[in-house]
């Protein structure tokens, strides 16, 4: 199989799945934790006769599936700065963030007790019914960003050996920089005389002469 000069398999697949991985990654974390600063239920607070609307927001309703989502962002950034068994935890910790923020988004859906305690803050009480309870469909958008993570943290264990690292770019980097004996290389004699080192010169605010 034909490898590529960064360390990586330069086969379409891999390259499908890097490209896939990181922008179903990065748009499953942005979708939840938009959906978290959403409305997710709504209804009205009664007491004593008075009647208010009260909203819940995702992040009312549990803040789990926005935590999820930066755990699940800082995994998927970390995939590349690991390799081998660290990659594949760390792989897997991203498919774990998003299978997380699926559940814990899904068990929202149709929870109360957030507008319960919105009710009671307005109306000013330590509980207070809530009627006309209505749950809006935000909570399966988060449910769909988490599985948009789930997704990239597959295809990271699936596909994650065979992708470049940022630690051996830098290392060969280096490599090439000090040759291929491991050693710095000689610097060459500098000729004063060239006009392409006058100039220099000049340009460092040196006097040539």
């Amino acid at each position: 199989m034909k490898r590529d000069p960064t360390g990586g398999d330069s086969s379409p697949t891999p390259r499908r799945a890097l490209a896939a991985a990181l922008l179903s990654g990065a748009v499953g974390a942005a979708v939840v934790l938009i959906a978290a600063g959403q409305t997710w239920g709504e209804g009205t607070a009664s007491s004593s006769g008075a009647e208010l609307p009260v909203t819940a927001s995702g992040s009312a309703v549990s803040g789990l599936p926005s935590a999820l989502a930066l755990v699940g962002l800082a995994a998927l950034v970390a995939v590349f700065a690991v390799r081998n068994a660290g990659r594949a935890v760390v792989a897997a910790l991203l498919a774990l963030s998003g299978a997380g923020a699926i559940g814990t988004a899904l068990l929202g859906a149709g929870d109360s007790a957030a507008l319960e305690r919105s009710a009671a803050d307005v109306m000013g009480l330590t509980h207070a019914a809530v009627t006309g309870v209505d749950h809006t469909g935000w909570p399966w958008v988060s449910a769909l960003g988490g599985l948009l993570l789930l997704f990239a943290g597959l295809l990271a264990l699936s596909y994650g050996r065979q992708w470049p690292a940022m630690s051996g770019r830098y290392e060969r980097a280096g490599r090439r920089e000090r040759g291929p004996a491991g050693p710095a290389r000689r610097a060459r004699p500098v000729d004063p005389d060239r006009p392409e080192n006058i100039w220099r010169a000049l340009d460092r605010g040196e006097d040539p002469t």
